[in-house]
């Protein structure tokens, strides 16, 4: 397991304006239970963003959610640790899974924590992924409200950066200083390459 020297908080509030933050889809309720009860979401190694060294993690809910829950995010948690393990270690009771032998981030949570009102979908239905602060996701009201202005990307490029360099997760990877990655813009606002994975990421 590893540490990922998460931002700090009280019990009640919303994460710190500071805090690195990560929007990634929860593919079902079932998977929100999970979250919920076990304190842990998946990533699909394959599938993953470059940097996963965030503080905190918000879920995006799909369709799956049914029509009250569905393009909405109404959580948001802690990111308190980060494993690399395969399928068939995390979920132990489907061994037999098409992708078992397959890496997957395991990512432990704090308390999941409910906002006092969602954060809707707007234009956006479909999301995988998307990065964003602690202070533009505590007053957005809709999705788009999350992305990043171009002239603050670096900035935030910059703090992913730092933060992946002090993660064994990364140890030996080395990232550009001032050129911000075509995968990691696309995490930033560019919704059309957010919208392209979000059907395979659903049958994780």
């Amino acid at each position: 397991m590893i540490d990922t020297g998460q931002a700090r908080e009280g019990n009640n509030s919303l994460p710190p304006h500071s805090a690195l933050m990560l929007v990634a889809v929860m593919p079902s309720p079932r998977d929100l239970e999970i979250a919920r009860v076990l304190g842990w979401y998946r990533i699909p190694f394959r599938f993953a963003p470059k940097i996963i060294q965030v503080d905190y993690l918000a879920f995006y809910q799909p369709s799956s959610f049914g029509k009250e829950h569905a393009n909405l995010i109404e959580y948001y948690s802690e990111v308190r640790g980060i494993e690399l393990a395969k399928r068939r270690e995390i979920i132990r009771d489907e061994p037999n899974h098409p992708r078992a032998e397959e890496e997957y981030y395991k990512i432990q949570l704090g308390p999941l924590k409910a906002l006092p009102v969602p954060i809707r979908a707007g234009k956006w239905k479909r999301i995988t992924f998307l990065y964003t602060t602690g202070e533009l996701f505590a007053r957005a009201q809709l999705l788009n409200d999350l992305v990043v202005k171009s002239e603050e990307r670096k900035v935030l490029w910059l703090s992913l950066r730092e933060k992946a360099g002090k993660s064994e997760l990364y140890s030996g990877v080395d990232f550009p200083e001032t050129e911000i990655p075509p995968d990691v813009l696309a995490l930033l606002g560019d919704l059309g390459q957010i919208n392209e994975q979000q059907d395979q990421y659903r049958a994780i």
